[in-house]
């Protein structure tokens, strides 16, 4: 179990994280928290939920490039390129008006994960160097999911990893390479990643 997920019986996954993998986790989430931001009318109190529903979101992608990882264009696709002007500002048109009406009910989402984390983690509580057992149950697990999911597409994109060659390099990075921290942890997170999606396979 430890350093990857485990099934469970009856649905579920668990892991054994020690206090140090639980402090990089828990950290990492906050981070991520951060960077999504409050949700719409989040410092208006009370909140009107009925009028949260209906607000709108930004029409224009962020100017982070980890935000524009999480929240990419709904109608453009790397590596092609309109034919004309025209088709340029049609796709620009619909990626306005799609963002508008998608992106706080998606950084909700992320949000709900990147907490969903946090309290999991809270909850445990490792005695000296031994390791405690994170046990979660079927939508929990989805949660971490899109959680680590979220935090290696924000770790890959200020590494400016975009594809499975670039991966492979990172490997390679010498000891005294000033991202190897980071990279190690975009590894890590990976292997759990990978080992928590074969707990949720049928």
């Amino acid at each position: 179990m430890p350093g990857h997920f485990e099934p469970l019986p009856g649905g579920g996954a668990a892991v054994a994280l020690d206090e140090v993998e639980i402090s990089i986790i828990r950290s990492l989430a906050l981070q991520l928290l951060e960077l999504i931001g409050p949700g719409p009318g989040a410092a208006d109190a009370p909140q009107d939920p009925l009028a949260e529903l209906f607000t709108e979101g930004p029409s224009e992608p962020p100017d982070d490039p980890v935000l524009r990882r999480l929240f990419p264009d709904a109608y453009s696709s790397p590596g092609t390129d309109p034919a004309t002007p025209e088709e340029a500002e049609e796709r620009r048109t619909h990626s306005a008006e799609f963002r508008r009406f998608t992106e706080n009910d998606l950084r909700a989402g992320k949000r709900e994960n990147a907490l969903a984390v946090i309290r999991s983690l809270d909850a445990l509580t490792p005695v000296g160097e031994e390791a405690a057992v994170l046990e979660l149950s079927p939508e929990a697990s989805r949660q971490w999911l899109g959680a680590l999911n979220d935090l290696r597409l924000a770790i890959g994109s200020r590494l400016e990893v975009s594809d499975e060659e670039e991966t492979d390099e990172l490997y390679r990075l010498p000891d005294e390479d000033p991202r190897k921290p980071m990279v190690m942890a975009y590894l890590w997170l990976g292997g759990l990643q990978e080992t928590l999606v074969a707990t949720l396979m049928p």
